[in-house]
């Protein structure tokens, strides 16, 4: 198998033509999480899906260094990936594929994937270039693994619309599948970056669940404003010292367009810097009367 390596079932593709080989002796269907690594209880809930509904399942690890801006966390962002592959060992994976960024972008590479409208608010407006990055990432890893389902979480919200978008503007075959934010007992939802926050921080970071809560109170509450529900979240958001907002969104959840009024199902999205570690956070409320 070349660069592969067999520990107890489970295969590792460090190369293209690897993975490829290893693909073309799975069982279908193939069941594909992409990830950057660090992996967490969100991650592994994403593996155990594809587990369950899928003959074969492929992970990846790789920090995309393209979807990081220049003063952005690609240099410190959480790396472990001999405890990854023991965590996906004891999943029962069928294969990881752990390229170097190399061997994704050779040096004479230059095709990106741009996907317009729905990526140049909130992630995309606060960090120029992202989703160029993401959507050319995940189309060369569905490509290179060709999967017949693709597993996203929620907590990304923004980026599962995107992915959902190239995947059905450029007719690719792998459904996507979007699985819910899994969260901490004290809801703060999982996330590799989560370990960068100290022990202060970790409680200060409990904000962003408490102003999403205060928006389904709200809601159900029978506010409709979307503007008198925003500021209500900024100023608790405030009256945390170590939190500074990047955005607070309320939008509708296709276009991503900011509401007026909540008529209908909306996205409730925002971005926090709790000291030096940015977080990001949604639910969606219901739009019922």
């Amino acid at each position: 198998m070349g660069q592969s390596l067999l520990n107890e079932g489970m295969k590792v593709a460090r190369t293209i033509p690897t993975m490829k080989e290893i693909r073309g002796e799975l069982p279908e269907p193939v069941g594909f999480v992409p990830t950057m690594g660090y992996l967490h209880e969100g991650h592994l809930s994403l593996v155990r899906r594809a587990r369950g509904e899928n003959r074969s399942v492929a992970v990846s690890i790789f920090v995309n260094p393209t979807q990081f801006g220049p003063q952005e966390d690609f240099e410190t962002y959480p790396r472990d990936a001999e405890r990854d592959l023991t965590l996906l060992r004891q999943e029962g994976i069928d294969v990881v594929f752990v390229p170097e960024a190399e061997e994704m972008y050779p040096a004479d590479f230059n095709s990106w994937i741009v996907v317009e409208g729905m990526t140049e608010m909130l992630e995309g407006a606060s960090r120029p270039g992202h989703f160029r990055g993401v959507a050319t990432v995940v189309a060369k890893l569905l490509n290179i693994v060709q999967p017949n389902r693709a597993y996203f979480g929620r907590k990304d919200a923004q980026q599962a619309l995107v992915i959902e978008k190239m995947v059905n503007d450029l007719n690719m075959s792998p459904e996507i599948i979007v699985a819910p934010t899994v969260r901490e007992p004290d809801g703060l939802a999982v996330s590799s970056r989560n370990v960068r926050l100290d022990p202060e921080e970790r409680q200060a970071a409990l904000v962003l669940w408490k102003s999403l809560s205060l928006a389904q109170q709200l809601r159900s509450g029978g506010e409709r404003s979307a503007d008198r529900i925003r500021q209500q979240m900024i100023a608790l958001i405030e009256g945390e010292p170590r939190a500074r907002i990047d955005y607070v969104s309320i939008a509708d959840p296709e276009s991503l367009r900011e509401l007026d009024e909540i008529d209908r199902p909306a996205l409730v999205s925002l971005a926090v810097r709790i000291g030096k570690t940015r977080l990001i956070d949604n639910v969606i409320l219901d739009g019922a009367s």
